[in-house]
Parts: structure tokens; C-alpha cells; sequence
């Protein structure tokens, strides 16, 4: 942290983030908040059957869950030796250097991005609709989306850990009402016996798994928000594995139990009829029938809480992505900065909420549809882009252990698991890629079906690129890259000057690829 020259007013930004400030409960609460149970369970799932026609949701959201926990094994073990707010972006830097990482950064600012902002849609529209039934009261979505909006911004430069008990409370309601109905549909199966026909195994073995993986895929995004944290984290070492293995376990299960309790109460052989006639109203259309019209409405306005959870914890994420680009030089270092009595990305916040309200501007004059021009499209294109990053990020894994790995580094978390985590998320990004009109809703050959694949891979080069640029003209900068909390320091001619003392051996962590 610089100190404040003589005779002017102590600055109201710094370069560090709040420490010590996040627990395993409030990462808990940020990955639960970002995965949004209900709005997965309400209508994720059903789009699925809807979608696919494939009875077997629930045993692929247990295979996906099992697929993200490899991943999460070399991932969370790679934490211990890089904590940066960048996450995802700062790990391709040090298994992959400096010039794909920057790639990645613009793919995860982009995908992210997308994921937020999508989100307003859906807020607006079911905002809209709740409104207009409870009180008769009628407002444009874009209206109710300008006041998430709103509500997100101040919450954004506010404490981290305020932050993380609104997100908690959130989910613990979600995850209450979701588990009632769950035991209530159990209770009343069809025909009168519970069938356990739609977690049989045996429909993963069938070559028309790939659209219901892919699908069900972007239930789990944002389970590897803990590491976007490790900064501020009270024991990160200790609370990044609990929160990662714990979130994943809860959303999985939470996940399949709900579409099984669906499939038993209705049938097996009624489920996707029932999906493609009711849509995203099949959830509540059974809590209704089973606990009656007031609980029917109760969880509807979860599902709004659940939205906005969503937009709040996917804002953190982006804030943070933005403050450690700014930190490292990658992008303008105005948004290295922290607010100094909070400890938020104060810049990068308020940079994604002018961003946000951009597009929802544009979105509104320009007259689009909410639900599927803004929460649909972005928010799928937003997924397809993290589970690239994803897959790339399992690589970098790999490499970076097998250049720095210590005897405390387990082969099976650092190689054997991560690799076959690896494998099995180049081949799921294929899969998405190659159905991209099924995950977009959209016939084939359909412009989006090649243009939000073709707008990462520019996001890509140019990230390559600029990175390419700083390293001619900037190379104090460019070796700044990928260094987290001691950027600052590796400046020269800064207030954290000296750099590092001479003689002392690097951290693995900080030898990175050029």
C-alpha cells in the first residue's frame, strides 16, 4: 500500500483487497448463489427434458458433479500455491504462460460478463410477472431489472463478507423450499410405487448422452468461485477445498434428488410430455398441487431471490477478474484499486455496473426480448465460455505440477486425476461446440451457432496479442502478469519499491512461462 504525500488528503482507494474477511459459509454462499438451485431446478431442468427428451437428467447432473469434483481435485490442490483474484485466469498464466493467460483473461471477462448481465433478464421478466400476480401491479421488465441493477451496484462496493451472509440466507431459503417439495413429490409417487428408473445407469451408455451433458453442464457454473476469493479468505489453504468439495456436493445431490422427486411423483414415462406442455412452470405447478397455491407463490418469489443471488455473486466474480487484470497492468490500473474502508474492488465494480446498465439500456430502447435475446443468449454463450475455461484450466494444472510439483503433491491430485479431468472437459467443450444448437435453442447453421464461438476465439487472440505488445513495450508490466498481490511489488520505481531481495529462491508459483 503506497503512503499519502504530505499535505493532501488520505486516499480513499488501495491496492489490496480486504484479508482474512471470507469463511467456508460465505464461499458456500457465493457458489450456491451463483449456481442458483431454483432457477436450475424450475427451469434448467425441465428445459432439459423439454429439450433432449432424455429421462435420465438426474443420474447425468450426478455424472456432471462427478466430472467437476476431478477437476476440482487438481484445481483446489494448484490454490495452495497460487492465490490470486483472478483465479482461473492467473492459473493458465503459470501452467501455460503469460501470453495464453492473458487469452483466457478476455474469454473469462467475456463469459462471465455474459452470465451476469444475462441474468437481468430473467430478473426483469420474473419480477414483472410476481408483481403483476400478487398486486396487479404492472411494470416494463426493464424496470424491475433497473432496480437488481441498482441494488447489485451498492452492494458491490460494500464488505465482502456482508455480501456473503445476503447470498447465504438466500440459498438457505432456496435450498428450503426446494427440499419440501422434494420430500412432498417422494411422498406421492405415481401409480403409488417410487420408480428409480431415472437414475438407472444404464442411460449413460447411449451416444445421445452429449446434448444432456452439455445441457446440464451449466447448472454447476460458478462452483469455482472459492478461488476468486483465496485473497480474502480467513484460511484459504483450509476453506477453498471445504468450499469447493462441499458446494459441488450440495448442488449435485440437490440437483438430482429434485429431478428424480419429479420424475417419481409423475412418472418416468410422463416426465418430458410434462416438460415440453408446462415448461419452467412444471416445478411449481407440482408444489402448488402437492402444498397448495400460497407455497405455489412463496416459490415463486424464491426464484427471484434466487436470480438476484445470482446477479450478485457473478458481479463479485467479475469485479474481482477486473481488479486483478488492473493489479497485474494487463488492463488500465485504475482498476487495481480497492475501496480502503471495505476492502472491495471498488473500480471494478463500478465499472461492471456502468457495463451492465449499458447493455440494459440498449436491451430495453432497442425493444429485444429479455428471456431470450438477454438472459438465454448470453447466458449460454456465458457457460459455453466458462467450461472452455475450464478445460483449458485442467490443463494448465497438469503442467504447471509437472514443472513444480513438491513431495507434499500427491501424483493422484496433481497428475492422474487432473489429467483425466482434462480429457474429460476438452471432450464435454467438443460436445458443446458440436450441439450448440441445442444449447442455444436455435436450428442449425443459425448465425449465433458460429458467432459466439468464433467471438471467444477473437477475445483469445486478442489477449494473445496484447500480451505480445506489453512484453516489447512494457516488459516492467508484462512480468507482472500472473503475480497477484506482489505485482505492486515487481514494478519498479513504486511506492512497494524494492522488488524482491537478491539471493532469495523463487516461489514455483512465480516462475512463469514467457
Amino acid at each position: 500500500m503506497s503512503s499519502t504525500p504530505p499535505g493532501t488528503a488520505p486516499s480513499t482507494v488501495t491496492r489490496a483487497l480486504a484479508r482474512s474477511r471470507v469463511g467456508s459459509i460465505s464461499m458456500i454462499g457465493f457458489v450456491g448463489a451463483a449456481a442458483a438451485p431454483l432457477m436450475v431446478v424450475a427451469a434448467l431442468t425441465s428445459t432439459a427434458w423439454a429439450v433432449t427428451g432424455f429421462v435420465g437428467i438426474p443420474v447425468v447432473f450426478l455424472l456432471t458433479g462427478a466430472v467437476l469434483a476431478l477437476f476440482a481435485v487438481g484445481y483446489t490442490t494448484m490454490a495452495r500455491h497460487v492465490a490470486n483474484a483472478g483465479a482461473l485466469y492467473s492459473y493458465v498464466v503459470h501452467g501455460l504462460g503469460r501470453p495464453l493467460g492473458v487469452g483466457a483473461a478476455g474469454v473469462a471477462l467475456l463469459a462471465y460478463n455474459g452470465l451476469q448481465i444475462g441474468l437481468y433478464g430473467a430478473f426483469g421478466v420474473i419480477s414483472s410477472g410476481v408483481a403483476a400476480s400478487l398486486s396487479g401491479l404492472e411494470m416494463p421488465w426493464w424496470s424491475w431489472a433497473l432496480i437488481a441493477w441498482l441494488a447489485v451496484a451498492l452492494l458491490g462496493v460494500l464488505r465482502v463478507d456482508l455480501n456473503g451472509r445476503v447470498l447465504s440466507l438466500l440459498l438457505a431459503a432456496e435450498c428450503v423450499i426446494i427440499l419440501l417439495a422434494d420430500i412432498v413429490m417422494l411422498a406421492d409417487p405415481a401409480g403409488g410405487t417410487i420408480s428409480l428408473a431415472a437414475l438407472s445407469p444404464a442411460h449413460l451408455a447411449t451416444t445421445a448422452i452429449g446434448a444432456p451433458l452439455v445441457v446440464t453442464a451449466t447448472a454447476f457454473l460458478g462452483f469455482e468461485a472459492p478461488t476468486v476469493y483465496a485473497e480474502e479468505a480467513r484460511d484459504p489453504r483450509r476453506n477453498i477445498p471445504i468450499a469447493t468439495f462441499s458446494a459441488l456436493g450440495i448442488i449435485a445431490g440437490l440437483y438430482a434428488l429434485s429431478s428424480w422427486a419429479m420424475t417419481v411423483t409423475l412418472g418416468p414415462d410422463r416426465i418430458v410430455g410434462a416438460a415440453r406442455d408446462q415448461g419452467s412452470e412444471l416445478l411449481f405447478n407440482l408444489i402448488s398441487g402437492h402444498l397448495g397455491t400460497t407455497a405455489g407463490g412463496i416459490a415463486r418469489i424464491l426464484l427471484l431471490t434466487s436470480v438476484f443471488a445470482g446477479l450478485l455473486a457473478f458481479h463479485n466474480t467479475v469485479a474481482r477478474y477486473s481488479f486483478a487484470l488492473g493489479r497485474e497492468r494487463v488492463l488500465p490500473a485504475v482498476l487495481g484499486t480497492t475501496g480502503r474502508r471495505t476492502g472491495s474492488p471498488k473500480v471494478g465494480s463500478l465499472v461492471q455496473s456502468g457495463l451492465g446498465l449499458l447493455v440494459l439500456l440498449c436491451y430495453a430502447v432497442a425493444g429485444l426480448d429479455p428471456m431470450v435475446a438477454l438472459f438465454f443468449t448470453l447466458g449460454t454463450g456465458g457457460g459455453l465460455g466458462v467450461l472452455m475455461l475450464l478445460a483449458t484450466t485442467s490443463i494448465s494444472v497438469v503442467v504447471f505440477f509437472a514443472r513444480h510439483r513438491t513431495a507434499q503433491d500427491s501424483p493422484w491430485r496433481t497428475a492422474l486425476l487432473p489429467g483425466l479431468a482434462a480429457l474429460l472437459l476438452v471432450t464435454g467443450v467438443g460436445l458443446a461446440v458440436a450441439r450448440i444448437d441445442i444449447l442455444l435453442g436455435v436450428a442449425p447453421g443459425s448465425m449465433l451457432t458460429w458467432l459466439i464461438p468464433l467471438t471467444y476465439l477473437a477475445a483469445l487472440l486478442a489477449g494473445i496479442s496484447w500480451a505480445l505488445v506489453l512484453r516489447q513495450r512494457n516488459p516492467h508490466a508484462y512480468l507482472t502478469i500472473g503475480r497477484g498481490a506482489e505485482a505492486d511489488a515487481a514494478l519498479p520505481n513504486t511506492a512497494n519499491a524494492p522488488t524482491e531481495p537478491s539471493g532469495r529462491r523463487p516461489h514455483p508459483s512465480e516462475e512463469i512461462t514467457q
